[in-house]
This record gives C-alpha cells, structure tokens and sequence, in this order.
C-alpha cells in the first residue's frame, strides 16, 4: 500500500460568475477507505467531483493518486472508476458489446473478472441496453467497473431510482468483490441509512463548504444523542443541542461534545445515551449551520 494520500486537496475552490460553489475546501484521504460524500441538492459534491476528475479546473491545489487531474488526466484516469446516475451506454448496444467495448478503452479491463459477475446476474449478452431495466443496466455498469483494477472508485449516486433489493446487491457485490485495502470508495447519495453501515468516513458539504470531516469512530466519540422527557426539555436545551426530534413521548437532542456548555450534566441527561444515526447527524449539522449563517 502506498503512502501517498489518494486524494489530497488544499484551499480547493470553484465559482461560477458570482456564485461560489466550492469554498476552500482541504481533504486528505487515505487508501482503503469508503468515504461518503452527503449533502443536499447544491452543496457541491458533484463540483468536487468534477474537479477530483480532472473535468474543470477552479482555485487551490489538489492531487489524486500523486497526479495533477488536469494536467496529468490520463495517466489518472487509469487507476479511477467513475459511476454516475446518467451514466450511459449507447442504447443500440447489446451487453457483449458493451464489455468488448469497455476492454478496448481501459487498460486495466478483465473480460474474465467481467464475465464472472455477469454470469450472476440476469444480463443475456445478446440484449440491447435500450432493453434493460434500471436495475439491469446498473447492474451492468457495476460488472464493467469491478473489472477494473482501479485504485479509487468514484460513485455519484449510483443507485438512484432503484428499488430496495438492488440497491441492497449493489453494495453487497461492492464489498464482497472489489473492496479491499488497496482500494478506495468516494460515494455520493441520498440514501444515507443505506451507506451508514459500509462508511469508514463522512464529509458534509453545504453551501460548497465543508461542515464536518470524520471517521466514524470520530463521530461516535464526539456527538450523541440522549432522550428526554417532555419536562426536561427546557434543561436539555440549555446545554445547547445542534438537533432535536420528536419521538412518542420524548424528544431526541442531538449533542457536540465539543461545544456543549456542560458536558457534565450532560452525561446525566440520559441513563442510555447512543450516537446518532448518521441521517439524523446529517441534518442536525445542516440545521445548524443554516442557522448560524
């Protein structure tokens, strides 16, 4: 494993005439991790990502796997994987040509590896993309992506639009079949609950800022949730929560250990404290810094 950070960005912005899209954002990520990249509509991740890809340029600097995305874009290119939601195939295309087609392009394509995980799916060779479902034609772009010995995996909603089930297959056969420790997973999505079990890391952006970058021992260690009684309520919120819900019966207040005024009576608010589920941090933090700026 190498030493180099795969991703390593400095003061990396990105405007748009008058409107920033990326503030200064600093990351260094290392090998063998999944990270997910969580915001709402407009906050920059897909921004982030272009620049991470080499697809635009913008202020700072940033390395991705030691090369320059922009001037050293294919050499790059050869050790990332990308998936996006409109990520397409030609529809007159049928699956064998797909595959014939991916392994003239990259240098790192197994048609043998390809071959296996399409022998698991549903796919028939002979069919048209214009054919395929949602689900099959995901499906399809997964097994062409894992047959790519690539460093780092790019996934910008992968699986929008599919239901339940394949959305659950997807990131099984992800980590049954091309994760390891010399690999690296940045994923966007909305699907937060779906994702919490697999991550290793979170970055929040809202507004083109980044809001809070963690591991997620780090976040276990530094927020929590506690569940109080109506007639506590007033207590638990002078303590300064950064979220609250309400449950049947009780309210859910969501703490920063760091910026608590009294982390001693906040250990007693609740006999069974627990760390927040990762959507309900997530809004917690968006709700708060909408209401600081």
């Amino acid at each position: 494993m190498s030493d180099t950070p795969v991703i390593e960005a400095r003061g990396v912005g990105k405007r748009f005439q008058r409107k920033v899209a990326l503030a200064d954002i600093d990351l260094k990520i290392i090998s063998g991790r999944i990270v997910g990249l969580i915001g709402p509509n407009g906050a920059g991740k897909t921004t982030l990502l272009n620049r991470l890809l080499g697809l635009s340029g913008g202020d700072g600097t940033l390395r991705v796997l030691g090369h320059d995305p922009i001037r050293e874009r294919d050499a790059l290119m050869r050790d990332v994987c990308f998936i996006s939601d409109v990520a397409t195939l030609p529809r007159w295309l049928r699956v064998r040509e797909a595959v014939s087609l991916v392994g003239g392009l990259h240098p790192r394509f197994s048609a043998e590896r390809c071959a296996r995980f399409l022998a698991r799916s549903s796919l028939d060779p002979n069919t048209r993309v214009s054919q395929l479902s949602k689900g099959m034609t995901v499906q399809l772009h997964l097994a062409l992506i894992m047959a790519i010995d690539a460093r780092l995996l790019v996934l910008d909603e992968p699986t929008l639009g599919l239901d339940l089930l394949f959305r659950r297959a997807f990131y099984d056969n992800l980590l049954g079949d091309y994760f390891d420790e010399n690999r690296t997973i940045l994923v966007t999505t909305h699907q937060v609950e779906e994702i919490e079990n697999i991550l290793t890391d979170v970055i929040f952006l809202r507004d083109g800022r980044k809001i809070l970058d963690a591991s997620m021992d780090e976040l276990a260690e530094r927020f929590v949730e506690t569940h109080v009684a109506p007639g506590e309520l007033d207590a638990a919120r002078a303590l300064g929560p950064i979220g609250e819900r309400r449950l049947l019966g009780a309210h859910a207040l969501i703490f920063d250990r760091e910026a608590a005024a009294d982390t001693d009576a906040l250990a007693t608010l609740d006999d069974n404290p627990r760390t927040p589920a990762l959507a309900d941090l997530f809004t917690a933090c968006m709700n708060n810094h909408e209401a600081r700026a």
